[in-house]
């Protein structure tokens, strides 16, 4: 590989490493009986559930619901398939939509509206819902408003129409003035484009690393900043902001690969909404297989020896997200205290946010 090659390929590797229960009250039954009926109805009995689009146009749905005896699942307001209380079915046959949306329906209890995760787009790889997941409490986070996402420099205009489509009203730019200016965003028509710069200030990408541990050691940096950096916080804040107008919605969040600070940002979200922390480590890392391919060939185009020094920035692994939770710890006391005092949540707004984004 010739020297200009080599600059190349770090250039681009650095810009990839940038990328970077409720209990219910008790009733008395002579006090409010039907009140009582009506929760009891409402609660949602999934404890798992899980929609994924297949290569061949079909669609996997799988569920838990424990205590329920069937299970319809829904497509268009029409029933493709039934189940008992745990279920895997494959559903083929479906006319072509943007996204397909399946309703997953107890005989009792509340349903859930799923779709598959990742969204399909020419131009993204790592393009997906925040949603779809079950918080601590057995309420779910609901799909089709908010998004996260990698860069959106090569959108489509097949993509813009399918964003648009797809209600996308507002995107949060996370990247650097440098990252904007090389590769700027297009946005859906009639969306907003809010610049919400979360490394700005910070010096921990300034200087590539030489070895795999120097590697690593500026993830972990960069995750802390994005905790308790300054201009980290106010870009959160930001975005956080916009996640609580619903006049913003559906909103979608990026960087360059959309790992790792678009990752604290979900990890954030899912955490205030309540999903449990495996839960969102496990949301974390998905971006490794959403990116394998993207990552695979960026470390294919360089030597062995250069390819083990970046190999850290392209991945994201879970020393990376637990250094970002023990920075809230350390510089804010909880979680809690890093939601007022660095996303401007107090405990009125988290309520606002759970009752808007929860269902169950």
């Amino acid at each position: 590989m010739t020297h200009i090659a080599r600059a190349k390929a770090s250039s681009c590797v650095l810009a990839a490493a940038l990328l970077v229960g409720i209990t219910a009250p008790a009733v008395s039954a002579h006090s409010a009986p039907a009140s009582a009926a009506r929760e009891a109805h409402a609660r949602i009995p999934f404890t798992q559930a899980k929609v994924t689009a297949l290569d061949d146009g079909s669609y996997t749905v799988e569920w838990k619901a424990p205590g329920t005896h069937r299970v319809a699942v829904k497509a268009g307001g029409r029933t493709v398939a039934t189940g008992g209380s745990t279920g895997k079915v494959t559903v083929r046959g479906l006319p072509a939509a943007d996204r397909q949306w399946f309703d997953l329906v107890p005989e009792r209890g509340g349903s859930l509206h799923l779709a598959d995760r990742l969204i399909a787009l020419e131009g993204t790889v790592n393009f997906r819902d925040a949603g779809g997941y079950r918080t601590t409490d057995g309420r779910w986070v609901k799909m089709g408003e908010i998004y996260r996402s990698d860069a959106l420099d090569k959108l489509t205009t097949a993509d813009l129409a399918k964003l648009r489509r797809l209600s996308i009203r507002t995107v949060y730019d996370l990247r650097t003035e440098s990252e904007r200016a090389a590769a700027p965003d297009r946005v859906p028509a009639g969306g907003t484009h809010v610049v919400a710069d979360v490394l700005a200030g910070s010096p921990t990408f300034t200087a590539m690393p030489t070895t795999p541990e120097e590697g690593v050691a500026m993830m972990v940096e960069g995750e802390k900043f994005m905790v308790s950096g300054d201009t980290a916080k106010a870009a959160y804040r930001t975005v956080f902001g916009g996640i609580a107008d619903d006049s913003a919605h559906a909103v979608v969040f990026h960087c360059t690969a959309g790992k790792d600070r678009t990752g604290w940002a979900n990890a954030a979200l899912l955490t205030a909404l309540g999903v449990p922390r495996s839960t969102v480590m496990r949301d974390y890392l998905a971006s490794n297989d959403y990116r394998a391919e993207a990552n695979a060939a960026a470390l294919a185009s360089m030597p062995a020896t250069q390819a083990a020094v970046y190999k850290p920035l392209l991945d994201v692994r879970a020393e990376y997200l637990n250094s970002g939770f023990a920075e809230v710890g350390e510089e804010f006391g909880s979680f809690g205290a890093y939601e007022k005092k660095a996303l401007g949540l107090d405990a009125k707004d988290v309520r606002a946010l759970k009752r808007d984004l929860l269902v169950g």
